[in-house]
């Protein structure tokens, strides 16, 4: 099928990721949909990320100008699984009115007992997560998880963990998740990366860029591992910028925190919102489009090798006026590959 495949015509309806027509057998980056956002707490919707991102990633150009050809490499987006969907939906089911009441259950027997089985199918999900991606990297194949909350990555971690002996987490949001089990649920989206450092020893640093909404047991926590967390909050970077310092300077600041070996966590309200305005917790500030693709492409030039990434907590407009956010993410979802390839030395510059 690539032999006749034209990368410059329109994208047939029923073709795959990109409009490419590979198969998982000839891909050498696999993407697994998580639609779940079981625990989110305030816009909803990012469970139908992985399927908006598809539709919109036909309408994504093919020429990358910094790397060459990265689709010839081979992309492949999984089906949906239909079991997570079931999870998803009994899981949203019973944790609503744990969300409603702020996550309060001391006094409802009843509402203990819903916590205890959404804290189950969070587990489950993890564990499905971690057998997907290690079948992924067996398959001697790059893991690309896209989300989903932000809560979906934790089980693809742990298989990053299972095959290599330590590495890093960029980490990009508008929220530091970590929280110690938010509302009660233990697989919390805003407890992502607080599981990460309590359950996953082989993250040896997490590095989170433009961080600007966050609690104050948060910020008590991340100052407690300071030996494995450096933050770079939102109001650091903009006021570098403002007096004066290059976003240069400013990436390979943060690229210095970072081992050889690193997993991307993308949550898209790490950008300024007005590109992502329907994901579930938009926070005013943060990161411009072009600012992010600089920083990816001083990584991989810094020769550090991207053993996979998640993106998440992509949501759709819910009135289908626009494609706005699942536009966004397919082109950034593009280009995370395409940098991730060449890390790896599967593809080269133009």
């Amino acid at each position: 099928m690539i032999s006749i495949f034209n990368p410059n015509s329109a994208a047939s309806k029923d073709s795959g990721v990109f409009g490419l027509p590979y198969r998982f057998s000839e891909s050498q980056l696999v993407y697994l949909p998580v639609p779940w956002e079981v625990t989110t707490s305030y816009g909803s919707g990012t469970s139908l990320g992985p399927r908006s991102i598809l539709e919109a990633s036909h309408q994504v150009d093919l020429f990358d100008g910094d790397i060459h050809r990265p689709y010839e490499c081979g992309l492949f987006l999984m089906k949906e699984s239909p079991e997570v969907i079931r999870w998803n939906k009994a899981g949203k089911e019973k944790a609503k009115p744990i969300i409603d009441r702020g996550g309060e259950v001391s006094e409802s027997p009843e509402l203990q007992s819903q916590l205890k089985e959404v804290n189950a199918l969070g587990a489950l999900l993890n564990d499905w997560v971690r057998k997907e991606t290690i079948s992924i990297y067996n398959a001697q194949k790059i893991p690309a998880i896209v989300g989903g909350d932000h809560s979906v990555p934790f089980g693809a971690i742990q298989a990053a963990a299972e095959f290599y002996p330590q590495f890093g987490i960029l980490h990009f949001d508008a929220h530091s998740d970590t929280r110690n089990a938010y509302e009660g649920f233990t697989w919390s989206h805003a407890s992502i990366m607080f599981n990460v450092l309590r359950n996953v020893p082989q993250v040896a640093k997490l590095v989170q860029v433009g961080i600007r909404d966050y609690c104050e047991e948060e910020s008590a926590f991340c100052e407690s591992e300071k030996h494995r967390v450096k933050t770079f909050h939102d109001s650091y970077l903009q006021s570098r910028k403002f007096e004066g310092a290059s976003w240069k300077s400013i990436c390979d600041e943060i690229i210095k925190e970072l081992p050889p070996l690193v997993w991307i966590s993308f949550d898209i309200d790490g950008l300024d919102p007005k590109l992502c305005p329907h994901t579930g917790t938009p926070v005013p500030g943060g990161l411009e489009y072009n600012e992010v693709l600089y920083l990816l492409k001083s990584l991989a030039l810094s020769k550090r090798k991207i053993i996979g990434f998640d993106l998440n907590e992509v949501a759709p407009d819910p009135s289908e006026k626009s494609e706005w956010d699942a536009n966004v993410g397919a082109r950034l979802l593009y280009k995370l590959t395409a940098w991730t390839l060449f890390s790896q030395g599967k593809a080269r510059l133009r």
